[in-house]
């Protein structure tokens, strides 16, 4: 946890931008980057910095040593799930990105060890999972006598229904090669490739872009659960709304001249 007087003590959290990417990472290595007060302020942070900056197109996110995130820190200072309002199971639980925060820039899991509740949670939200073969993917929560809530929603929609079960219901681990077979990560690379191939993925994603992008992703998210005419409607609006765009502008004049465009997310 960063000490308020020492400012060059390790950030639980870590973000930086490079070029139109952020990374960020989990950086309680000592603790398998479990999840405490401290570091759910960090990460709601940076997903917030991630969301408002102008200049951030694609996150990666990793987590530092041997874990990618290995859920709640079960003896950790503060409310690893953060602040909420309302009170006992009135309290929206809508508070962080693993939750459902509304980010419709593309995200990449670069899951390098352990993804275990929280971490895996995070990993059901996001665009694209890339794994090393070090990875290891569990929902624990049923054996510790609680439900997962955020999983069971999403998994499901995210891989095949028994598949998802097995996990949320078991409380098992499954290795990076069962996560690829049962299509919840996207690719599985050797651990000393990883954050080269998600770097790889997330500057040929820069390519497009960034408010077509982002309208394509929020479709994607509120069209499927809507009825076919309604979705299209929706679609063909924010079409049009991308269509006016300064970007959509530059994009047209940028085929007819031959040359690569050059986005400036407006």
């Amino acid at each position: 946890m960063t000490s308020a007087t020492d400012p060059h003590a390790a950030r639980p959290v870590d973000y930086r931008l490079d070029g139109h990417v952020a990374t960020i990472t989990y950086n309680r290595p000592e603790r398998l980057n479990a999840i405490d007060g401290a570091m759910r302020r960090g990460l709601n942070e940076a997903f917030a910095r991630f969301r408002d900056d102008q200049d951030a197109w694609v996150a990666i996110v990793t987590g530092s040593g041997r874990a990618f995130c290995a859920g709640a820190d079960l003896r950790g200072e503060g409310e690893a799930a953060g602040e909420f309002a309302g009170t006992f199971w009135e309290r929206p639980t809508v508070n962080s990105f693993e939750s459902g925060w509304e980010i419709f820039k593309p995200v990449i899991a670069a899951v390098n060890g352990y993804c275990l509740g929280y971490g895996l949670t995070l990993v059901t939200w996001c665009d694209f999972v890339i794994a090393s073969e070090r990875a290891e993917f569990g929902f624990p929560e049923v054996r510790l006598g609680v439900p997962t809530i955020v999983g069971a929603i999403r998994l499901p929609r995210k891989i095949n229904w028994q598949y998802a079960m097995e996990l949320l219901l078991t409380g098992e681990r499954i290795d990076a090669a069962r996560a690829h077979e049962i299509g919840l990560a996207g690719w599985v690379v050797p651990h000393d490739e990883l954050l080269d191939a998600a770097r790889s993925l997330a500057d040929r994603l820069v390519r497009g872009a960034p408010l077509a992008a982002r309208a394509i992703k929020e479709v994607a998210v509120r069209t499927a659960d809507l009825p076919m005419t309604d979705a299209i409607r929706f679609g063909e609006t924010m079409r049009r709304v991308a269509a006016a765009t300064e970007d959509a502008a530059e994009g047209r004049a940028a085929a007819a001249e031959r040359r690569t465009p050059r986005w400036q997310g407006r």
